[in-house]
């Protein structure tokens, strides 16, 4: 009887390589949850400023890090010194991780301070981090202003100080300087990004505003080298953090005159060490809460990333990671006498009686 071995052979060689197939398909790895997708960064604030360029700096490593490497791109939803951006993360954003919110430090305090119009509960945002926590604030005025002086400063009714909204973290470093120096009877004036303040500074629109220490020396150098601006104080965060620049100011804490203003700082220092959170909202999967903090991780340890955060931004990064950003909320000073006291100094009606 004739055997065909070459069919024979042919034969279960197909069958062996078709199982070796199959078995190769089923231990395939799925996808990356995030590959060919989109990650949305709302920003609660305007483009340009210096919130803005923190994000910026995050954008690339944050896509290098994410397996699969989401496109990364910001939307802006400005309002409310952050509420409007948060409220919508908290409320409106679907909670799949394909959205996140970036806000200053105004949502920290306005939840603390019971501010209208906070919608979410600060205990319930995921926090992902911040890339910086460390920080110093100056308050200036334009010297064609004539306030080149604590006397005149103080001396001079009517003071118009700029800034974005009622809430927003230079509103109320702006107040608080107002407060604490002792201006008569200062006027804010909201409804500007950051670089528009400086703008309508120079345009003689406004006569002072606070900003970041390292703001100033990156963005308008000018005001410096050619003594457009007169300095008048610094406030350290945490105190005792000093700036190369600006040694020669007095710290805000000097002006104090009571325990509860002095603890009206520590407040404030409490909030802003809180940094510019970046948060998910509540229900996002923990698979997908996971992988974006490990991602903010990678990103923060990258000394690439603290070039460019440099470059942008003229400041150092003082990252707080995860695990930390979520204690420091937790452990944020809530004592309802100071909450009181900094409500009247956050909010828009003048400024109490001192």
């Amino acid at each position: 009887m004739e055997i065909r071995r070459p069919r024979f052979v042919a034969a279960v060689t197909l069958g062996f390589a078709l199982i070796l197939l199959g078995k190769a398909g089923y231990g395939q790895q799925p996808s990356p949850f995030y590959q060919g997708k989109t990650l949305t960064i709302i920003q609660g604030r305007e483009p340009g400023g210096t919130g803005d360029m923190r994000v910026r700096a995050v954008l690339a490593f944050l896509k290098k890090y994410i397996p699969g490497q989401p496109n990364v791109v910001s939307e802006f939803m400005p309002g409310g010194g952050g509420r409007k951006a948060t409220n919508h993360i908290f409320r409106g954003a679907k909670p799949d991780g394909l959205t996140l919110g970036n806000v200053g430090a105004g949502l920290v305090a306005n939840a603390i301070l019971g501010q209208t119009g906070v919608q979410y509960d600060l205990d319930k945002l995921t926090y992902l981090g911040s890339p910086n926590s460390a920080s110093q604030y100056v308050f200036l005025s334009r010297r064609e202003a004539g306030l080149g002086s604590l006397e005149k400063l103080r001396a001079t009714p009517g003071v118009r100080i700029g800034a974005q909204t009622v809430g927003h973290d230079i509103y109320i470093n702006g107040r608080l300087f107002a407060y604490l120096i002792g201006l008569k009877d200062p006027k804010f004036v909201t409804g500007y990004s950051g670089p528009e303040v400086d703008l309508a500074l120079m345009r003689g629109e406004l006569d002072a505003r606070a900003n970041i220490a390292d703001t100033i020396v990156t963005r308008t150098p000018e005001w410096i080298e050619k003594g457009l601006i007169d300095f008048h104080a610094i406030l350290e965060i945490p105190r005792g953090e000093k700036h190369p620049r600006f040694l020669q100011l007095p710290e805000l804490e000097s002006f104090a005159k009571s325990d509860n203003e002095r603890k009206l700082l520590a407040m404030f220092r409490s909030f802003r060490l809180t940094g510019s959170p970046y948060i998910l909202p509540p229900g996002t999967p923990k698979e997908r809460v996971q992988i974006l903090q490990e991602a903010i991780r990678k990103t923060f340890k990258d000394p690439e990333f603290r070039k460019e955060f440099k470059k942008l931004t003229g400041d150092d990064p003082t990252p707080l990671m995860p695990e930390a950003h979520e204690k420091a909320v937790r452990e944020l000073p809530r004592d309802p006498e100071i909450v009181k006291f900094f409500k009247k100094i956050a909010g828009g009606d003048p400024l109490p009686p001192r």
